[in-house]
């Protein structure tokens, strides 16, 4: 009777190890009998970019390295934004486009200071799960965004609590109050009321998308888009900051309003920044 071979152990494969391969030029070959990590699975799957790519938005589409680099930096942005308190529990969402056919988004009910790159969800344009847990209720939120503006790469939903007070008494941010709020900003509409997670949401915001880079929801909270995370994330900030400010010069008596050929030059040197 010819003893059967033992099935060889099963062993774990580390990230790290995966990418130390990548790193130093050997093809990478997982054994039958290794174990890896969601992650590295669809890093593997997907394709890599070189090592050193970064997670701007040229290198966001280069395959599951910028995949990788695009759910770490979703997570560090989720607890940058919980920290401010612009998140409470689990409000808000998150998202990047990955390519042409698909976009990063947070999940459903997970609380953005909290989340890992696993947590991750991955959608296609048409909101249909790729892989991950159920994504945000206001995917069509963000997806709006992508479809209408080739030059957005990322979008962030909050709720800062100054401004989504403003919102829900109706005033948006479109006064000339700070040549900063001009040049960083621009005007910051309001958008109609709209049931969150409908289609509701996208009709309020679909005619402002084009020209805005941020979007006040009425009774809702604040949307901002830009070339990547971080620009996204930083537009949130200033408009809560642009928020604190208006409040104050209505409690002073109004504000002085820069005056109309002054704004034509500080819209200028915005359009000169591209921003």
């Amino acid at each position: 009777m010819t003893d059967k071979p033992e099935k060889p152990k099963k062993t774990f494969l580390s990230d790290w190890e995966l990418k130390q391969m990548a790193r130093l030029g050997r093809g990478i070959r997982v054994p039958d009998n290794a174990i890896i990590s969601p992650l590295s699975r669809d890093w593997l799957e997907y394709g890599r970019p070189s090592p050193d790519a970064g997670c701007g938005p040229r290198n966001a589409a280069r395959g599951a390295g910028g995949e990788v680099a695009l759910r770490i930096k979703i997570a560090e942005i989720g607890r940058r934004l919980y920290s401010l308190g612009f998140v409470p529990a689990t409000d808000g969402n998150i998202s990047a486009r990955l390519d042409a056919d698909s976009v990063l988004i947070t999940p459903s009910g997970v609380s953005k200071g909290s989340l890992t790159p696993e947590n991750i969800t991955k959608i296609d344009m048409a909101g249909r799960l790729i892989s991950g847990k159920t994504p945000s209720s206001e995917y069509l939120l963000h997806l709006c965004f992508y479809r209408r503006r080739p030059d957005v790469m990322a979008v962030v939903h909050a709720h800062p609590p100054l401004a989504t007070g403003l919102a829900s008494a109706g005033e948006a941010l479109d006064k000339p109050l700070t040549s900063e709020m001009i040049i960083t900003l621009g005007k910051v509409p309001l958008a109609a009321y709209a049931t969150p997670g409908t289609a509701e949401v996208t009709d309020s915001i679909e005619s402002l998308v084009k020209d805005h880079n941020a979007i006040m929801l009425a009774n809702h909270g604040v949307v901002t888009c830009g070339k990547d995370l971080e620009t996204a994330f930083y537009r949130m900030e200033t408009v809560e900051q642009a928020a604190k400010i208006t409040l104050v010069a209505e409690q002073l008596g109004g504000g002085r309003m820069i005056p109309p050929e002054k704004v034509a030059k500080l819209e200028e040197i915005r359009k000169k920044l591209g921003l």
